[in-house]
């Protein structure tokens, strides 16, 4: 069976589910039976050696995980004797032998199914009479690793979350980016360092600190092994919506990667990976989302650590946190003497052009430009994202430019880059195609000026400097009509700037 057919056998349970469950609601059910399906296939062969072993270890008063592990041959395993085949047997307590055999997994696997909710989901099967008939089904698709790989589960799976975020574009945008945007990020973040990643055996590690389902950190690892099958790639996020990081999670174990490096909670507040730098990271923060919730925590950090925390260059305005992940990456970046780091970072217009002079949004584009951080941005199309028509920018950071690079910020205007969807899912309507991508990819990589045919300008260079200003306030004294000074009373006073986003229009 071919991806294709196979995603959509998986979605046909979704017919059992019509008019108990909501459209929205299906993926709730869909994603954590076939992880559990997989997962179920995956254990079958070393089912048997692992029962034997626990009853060994527990009879010798040892722990038994670290042995568990090593009879399963995988990074998780299952003490129960239950299995879904075995489950169909007992349809009278289906509910319960159900709770038990996820129990029996090992933690790494319960906490998916905790942020899943698996158990509210099972309950409310049950109570719907419905429960027997999707377990039943989900038993009869064949998941071993024999029949469908690593890597087609991957795409199987990425399938249905994609379908999932589709249905419910409501909110598809929070923790949802659009694949070819994504697409867009990876090859600019990789290009310039295609020698290195084509060499045997390389590693290299890529973090995402508002992860979602996952989507960001699998392209990257998709483009990696296109383009050198013997590189690997090292991921790590955090997430903190519960049923996106549970998404997370489960992709990366149906592909059977580690998923101990993917941290849940807020980055902002409580950092998953405090210590950790990275060689290339990816992230689409939410537009425009106060961090009133996780106020006292940065103004704390950034009083008390200043530039030895996260946030030493400034704070933006508590109405728009997105600045506070770019200095969170920022601090991630390993030093430029130890190889340095590249990021690709999603943006809204507001942190290209809020703020004067002196205010917190000003000093952190201060930071970047002075210490000749960004090598790109990318204007993209309105209309890309799955909850807001709004204007968005690629930033492209990095620590480690090539010279030609050095003291230079390309922009690049991919505005007018786009087709039409054939069917807008919420506020997307535009999409970029594979030939949008790589032209936008190849003037970034040839670092050129381009235009179009009429002119238009679509790739300028700027030195940093061009983007600096100074705000010169100007005293005035209060005139009457007949154009005399008043005295003893105060002028107004008026700020003369020359602003950033000057260059920007321009484009």
């Amino acid at each position: 069976m071919n991806q294709q057919s196979l995603s959509a056998f998986i979605w046909s349970v979704a017919d059992l589910l019509r008019g108990d469950y909501k459209q929205s609601d299906y993926g709730k059910v869909i994603l954590p039976f076939t992880v559990l399906r997989r997962l179920d296939c995956v254990l079958e062969p070393t089912k048997a050696a692992v029962l034997s072993e626990l009853a060994e270890k527990e009879a010798q008063g040892l722990n038994p995980e670290p042995f568990l592990l090593r009879k399963s041959k995988q990074s998780f395993y299952n003490q129960s004797p239950l299995d879904l085949p075995k489950l169909l047997g007992d349809p009278d307590n289906i509910a319960h032998n159900l709770f038990t055999y996820v129990q029996g997994f090992s933690p790494a696997v319960r906490d998916v199914f905790e942020r899943f909710e698996f158990q509210a989901q099972v309950e409310r099967l049950a109570k719907a009479g419905l429960l027997y008939q999707v377990t039943e089904k989900f038993t009869q698709i064949d998941l071993h690793p024999e029949a469908v790989s690593n890597m087609q589960m991957g795409l199987v799976f990425e399938e249905l979350i994609r379908k999932f975020a589709e249905i419910s574009n409501e909110t598809a945008g929070e923790h949802f980016t659009p694949r070819e945007v994504i697409r867009l990020m990876v090859n600019l973040i990789f290009i310039e360092d295609d020698d290195i990643l084509s060499k045997p055996g390389v590693v290299r590690t890529i973090y995402d600190p508002t992860a979602g389902t996952g989507g960001m950190l699998s392209v990257a690892g998709e483009y990696l092994a296109e383009h050198n099958p013997q590189a690997r790639l090292t991921v790590f996020g955090q997430e903190l919506n519960p049923e996106s990081y549970a998404i997370c999670k489960a992709d990366m174990l149906i592909k059977g990667q580690d998923v101990a490096n993917i941290a849940f909670g807020n980055t902002l507040s409580d950092d998953g990976h405090s210590h950790k730098k990275f060689d290339y990271m990816l992230s689409n923060p939410p537009f425009g989302v106060e961090w009133k919730k996780v106020e006292k925590e940065v103004r704390k950090e950034h009083e008390q650590q200043g530039y030895n925390g996260r946030f030493g260059p400034g704070l933006p305005r508590v109405s728009d946190g997105s600045m506070l992940f770019l200095l969170h990456l920022l601090s991630k970046m390993r030093p430029a003497a130890e190889g340095g780091s590249r990021f690709g970072i999603v943006l809204n217009g507001s942190p290209l052009f809020t703020g004067g002079a002196g205010s917190g949004e000003s000093e952190i584009r201060r930071y970047v430009l002075e210490n000749d951080l960004c090598e790109a941005i990318v204007g993209l199309p309105t209309d890309m994202f799955y909850n807001t028509g709004i204007s968005t920018y690629v930033w492209i950071i990095s620590n480690r430019k090539p010279e030609a690079r050095k003291g230079k910020v390309q922009l690049i205007d991919a505005s007018g880059m786009w087709q039409k969807m054939r069917k807008s899912l919420g506020s997307k309507r535009k999409e970029l195609s594979d030939a949008h991508i790589e032209r936008i990819t190849r003037m970034f990589g040839d670092f050129v000026e381009a235009k179009e045919n009429d002119g238009t300008p679509i790739s300028r260079i700027f030195d940093n400097e061009a983007f600096g200003y100074h705000a010169i306030t100007v005293e005035r004294p209060l005139r009457d009509e007949a154009g005399n000074v008043v005295l003893g009373i105060k002028g107004t006073s008026s700020s003369m700037a020359r602003p950033m986003n000057q260059r920007y229009s321009r484009l």
